[in-house]
C-alpha cells in the first residue's frame, strides 16, 4: 500500500517542494509533524517508515498545500501557495458526493478519498487561487454540499491514501480514486462567490460611496422580486430572464439560481420556516434538477437567502 501514497504525493506535489506530515495517535494522544522534502517523503525507508507507525496506531495526514521552503512549521504564514481546494464529507457522505458529481456548478474532483463507510475527503487540483479567495470558496463548498465547515483553513491536513484509518476498530485502509487530471481555475467555479464573501468577510466601514449605475443582474434582480412578489409563476419566470440574458455563459443556471434566491428571500420574510424552504425549492426544480443535486442546492440557496435577509436587518 506504500505505492498508493507514493502516487497520491506524486501527483499532489512537484518535485524539491516542501511538505508537512502529520502522525497523530488517540491513545494516548501524541502528534508528531515533519516537514520535509517530497523527495524525502518518497524514499522507500521514509515510506516504510510511515507505515509503521500507522500499523501500530498512529494516523497518517499531510498538508493539502505546499509549504515555503526552510518551514520548520506548518503556519498559515508557512504556506507557499494554493494547490487544492477540498472538501470533507463527513455526513450523509454518498448522497451528498452524488450532488456533488451530478453537479454543473463545480468542476470534476481531481482526486477523492475515501476515509472510511460514507465519509470523503474531495479534491479539486487548482491554479490562479489566492489564499482569501480559497477560504472563500473552501467555506461556499462546505455550504453548497453539505461539508464541514471548519475545514477550510489554507495550511488543513488530508488522510494519506493506501494507510489505515486507525480511528475505527477494525482500521480501515483510506483509498482514492482520480476522476480527472486536470487543473482548475477560479472561473470553473460557478457557486455564488460573491454571496460567499459577503457573508464570510467583515463588514466594510470604508465609506466608499455606491455605484451609480445598477448591474444588469441588479435590474434583474429586482425585476424577479417584483414579479415574485405579484404571484408570477417561478417557472416560467426562469425561462423568461434565461431568454433575456443570452449573454451569460449559462443563462439556464443564472435564472434558476436568481429565481430561486428571490424565492427563498421573500419565505423567509413571510415567516416560512427555513426546513419547509428548502423542502419547497426542492419540489420546484425537481423535474429540472437531478435528484442527487436538488437537496444539497436547495441548502445551499435557502442559507444565501437568510444570511441575505440578516445583513439587511444589520445594515
Amino acid at each position: 500500500m506504500k505505492s498508493i501514497a507514493a502516487e497520491f504525493l506524486t501527483r499532489c506535489f512537484a518535485p524539491d517542494e516542501t511538505i508537512a506530515v502529520l502522525l497523530r495517535r488517540e491513545n494516548p494522544v501524541f502528534t508528531t509533524q515533519r516537514v520535509v522534502r517530497l523527495e524525502q517523503a518518497l524514499a522507500p525507508r521514509y515510506l516504510g517508515w510511515l507505515a509503521h507507525e500507522n500499523s501500530t496506531g498512529a494516523n497518517v495526514y499531510v498538508a493539502a498545500n505546499p509549504l515555503r521552503s526552510g518551514s520548520r512549521k506548518r503556519t498559515k504564514e508557512s504556506i507557499a501557495s494554493v494547490r487544492h481546494l477540498y472538501l470533507d464529507i463527513d455526513e450523509d457522505g454518498d448522497a451528498r458526493l452524488a450532488a456533488l458529481q451530478a453537479s454543473y456548478a463545480v468542476p470534476t474532483p481531481t482526486a477523492i478519498l475515501s476515509t472510511s463507510s460514507g465519509k470523503y475527503q474531495v479534491l479539486w487540483r487548482v491554479d490562479g487561487f489566492d489564499f482569501e479567495r480559497q477560504e472563500t470558496m473552501l467555506k461556499l463548498l462546505a455550504i453548497a454540499f453539505g461539508g464541514d465547515p471548519a475545514c477550510t483553513d489554507c495550511n488543513r491536513v488530508l488522510r494519506l491514501p493506501g494507510l489505515l484509518n486507525c480511528k475505527y476498530d477494525p482500521a480501515r485502509r483510506v483509498t482514492v480514486e482520480y476522476p480527472c487530471d486536470a487543473v482548475w481555475n477560479p472561473s470553473d467555479f460557478r457557486l455564488d462567490i460573491q454571496a460567499a464573501q459577503s457573508s464570510f468577510l467583515p463588514p466594510s466601514n470604508s465609506g466608499r460611496k455606491p455605484p451609480q449605475k445598477h448591474t444588469h443582474s441588479e435590474h434583474d434582480w429586482a425585476w424577479v422580486s417584483h414579479e415574485l412578489a405579484y404571484g408570477k409563476d417561478a417557472v416560467k419566470l426562469t425561462r423568461l430572464l434565461a431568454s433575456r440574458r443570452s449573454d451569460k455563459p449559462n443563462p439556464l443556471y443564472y435564472a434558476q439560481r436568481t429565481v430561486d434566491v428571490a424565492s427563498a428571500r421573500l419565505w423567509l420574510i413571510e415567516g416560512i420556516l427555513i426546513d419547509d424552504v428548502i423542502t419547497m425549492l426542492e419540489s420546484s426544480r425537481r423535474f429540472e434538477i437531478p435528484a442527487a443535486l436538488c437537496s444539497a442546492r436547495a441548502r445551499e440557496i435557502a442559507a444565501t437567502a437568510q444570511r441575505m435577509i440578516a445583513r439587511r436587518k444589520l445594515a
